[in-house]
């Protein structure tokens, strides 16, 4: 049976708040009033100092190593936005899901890149999906493609809402033991969608974190 990858341990308790129940509601509004979910999340200074590591200089944004292994392809299939900070909020969400996973891969979630990348329910959210991989000794392996982003501004221009789809149908999770690739048949369960609040980090000159983090599953406008 294949196992999915990102939000399907995303009920633990440590984020069960955090999910997005709108599913057939047809309601995906971050919150009322046009106001952007956890625009007033403070943001944390990162503790952990990037590892030196062999990666190209295109793989460490800020000077923190995002980078995977080959047979984990994330494809992030998305226009820059003309806004500056919002270009630099959609670019540092995709380096939060790039610390998700290299957190999987390296087996751990004391990373440089999910402590620069995520503060707050963000970065809850993401040792919660990493520790629920290493509990069951899985790790990934395929490409998951990221797709039909969006960004807004809050009024403050110190959030982004970051909305995106992603297609999960060609990734898998792999055990780490026996090498075993589970996969199961295509279906509605590979599409979710994702919003991320992205705050402004407020010493740095473009580094954005990831706050807050909202999953719909089975999100049939991703197919």
């Amino acid at each position: 049976m294949k196992r999915r990858t990102l939000p399907a341990a995303a009920a633990v308790a440590a984020t069960a708040a955090l999910l997005l129940t709108a599913c057939g509601s047809g309601d995906d509004k971050a919150s009322d009033n046009g106001k952007i979910a956890g625009s007033d999340q403070g943001t944390k200074t990162p503790t952990a100092s990037a590892s030196a590591s062999g990666a190209p200089a295109a793989d460490k944004p800020d000077g923190v190593d995002v980078s995977l292994p080959k047979d984990m392809n994330l494809v992030f299939d998305w226009d820059k936005p003309k806004d500056k900070n919002e270009a630099a909020a959609m670019e540092d969400a995709a380096n939060y899901v790039r610390a998700i996973y290299q957190g999987i891969d390296k087996r751990t979630t004391k990373t440089a890149a999910v402590t620069t990348y995520s503060t707050g329910d963000g970065l809850r959210y993401a040792k919660a999906q990493i520790s629920s991989r290493l509990d069951g000794d899985w790790t990934a392996i395929g490409t998951r493609r990221h797709y039909d982003a969006t960004t807004r501004s809050a009024s403050n221009g110190s959030s982004v809402e970051v909305d995106f789809c992603v297609d999960s149908s060609k990734f898998y999770s792999k055990e780490v033991k026996t090498g075993k690739v589970l996969k199961s048949a295509p279906s509605i369960a590979d599409y979710d969608f994702f919003k991320i609040i992205m705050v402004k980090f407020p010493t740095g000159e473009a580094l954005w974190q990831a706050s807050k983090v909202y999953v719909e599953a089975k999100a049939a406008k991703c197919q």
